[in-house]
């Protein structure tokens, strides 16, 4: 596949048409779309550089709710972390879309934009993104473009190898030429130090953290080691089973839910798995189309639809995470409520009783 067919020039008015999210759009593309996003939708969308890549590009966010004057629970979302992933860039966008379309008229999203705040990260990957757009020989890189150390000639760390969640025990290699180096330390790679922090600072916030990959048409829960279960393992398989029943609603594709090891590979060093090892309720990474039939190249005219099966599937999960948040602890409050006013009402009957006995005997 020749990268050049997918090169255009960018202009405003092509953002605001359906035919803008159907095309796959480098990395300058992309930046002048987040700007595009701040600028239309200044009330409810901010940007936010949290970090650099080892060439000393921003790594950035955007940031997506309603204002207020509480402290807001979050919604993280990060897409390509593999450079030659180029659905999962085209997916947070189309997400961005959607939820900024909508959520004026759609109830249940507004109510979402009150209660949280949306984390969006469109490339996490910069330098590999923008070195897999530079021409065919390069299409199909997948690491960060750091240079190798100790002699070895090869760049790049996987950068989803690289987090301090079982750093460098399965499912990785300590070969610097290979795809899944994992570096050689946790945290070695400045893109995984990033999110890290972040996720440091809004542990307490992030009620659930997506990853968005391709491909194999996969909904993954933690964790990548064979011998680890989350603590949640049996909510996060619910949660996950009802995303791939949405998305298969949408265009009849099945989508496959479990740990890396029961439906894909067993792997350590992910963000999946550092976000729940940390606290994070709900994590998962979705694998986008396809199957394998193109793998890592899908075609632009499977681009609308893997998004809009995606949209659905990530919407049950974001839809499932607030309702369990603001809705259970309403029905916790209310539930404490009565049992405090029927304590109390019990009390002043006992109360009574005792005081006509008493009146009684008297």
């Amino acid at each position: 596949m020749c990268v050049s067919m997918y090169s255009a020039v960018w202009s405003r008015e092509e953002t605001t048409e359906r035919n803008y999210y159907t095309r796959y759009h480098n990395m300058s593309e992309i930046t002048a779309w987040m700007e595009q996003m701040k600028r239309e939708n200044p009330d409810v969308v901010s940007s936010m550089v949290y970090g650099q890549t080892y060439e000393r590009r921003n790594i950035t966010l955007l940031k997506i709710g309603l204002s207020s004057t509480v402290r807001k629970k979050a919604i993280w979302m990060d897409c390509g972390i593999h450079a030659r992933e180029w659905i999962a860039p085209a997916f947070c966008q189309y997400f961005v879309r959607e939820i900024l379309r909508t959520y004026k008229t759609d109830t249940k999203v507004n109510e979402m934009m009150k209660n949280l705040d949306f984390y969006i990260t469109p490339v996490l990957n910069v330098d590999g993104y923008i070195y897999s757009w530079h021409n065919e020989s390069t299409r199909l890189w997948r690491k960060s473009r750091s240079p190798g150390t100790g002699g070895c000639t090869c760049y790049g760390t996987d950068l989803n190898r690289n987090f301090y969640a079982n750093w460098g025990m399965v499912g990785v290699s300590t070969d610097c030429c290979s795809e899944t180096y994992c570096g050689t330390k946790a945290l070695s790679e400045s893109e995984a130090w990033a999110v890290t922090d972040m996720l440091g600072k809004m542990r307490e916030d992030i009620l659930a953290f997506l990853t968005i990959h391709s491909y194999s048409q996969l909904i993954l829960v933690p964790y990548g080691h064979p011998n680890i279960s989350a603590p949640n393992y049996d909510e996060l398989m619910e949660v996950g089973l009802g995303a791939a029943k949405a998305i298969k609603a949408v265009h009849g594709m099945d989508y496959t839910v479990g740990t890396s090891p029961d439906v894909l590979y067993a792997n350590s060093g992910s963000s999946r798995d550092f976000a729940r090892l940390i606290g994070i309720p709900l994590s998962f990474t979705f694998e986008l189309r396809d199957k394998g039939e193109h793998g890592f190249e899908l075609p632009e005219d499977q681009i609308q639809p893997t998004c809009e099966e995606a949209y659905a599937g990530a919407q049950h999960i974001i839809t499932y995470t607030h309702d369990k948040a603001f809705y259970s602890y309403a029905a916790t409050v209310t539930a404490t409520l009565w049992t405090t006013l029927l304590a109390a009402w019990v009390s002043s009957a006992i109360l009574l009783t005792i005081i006509c006995l008493y009146k009684q005997v008297k």
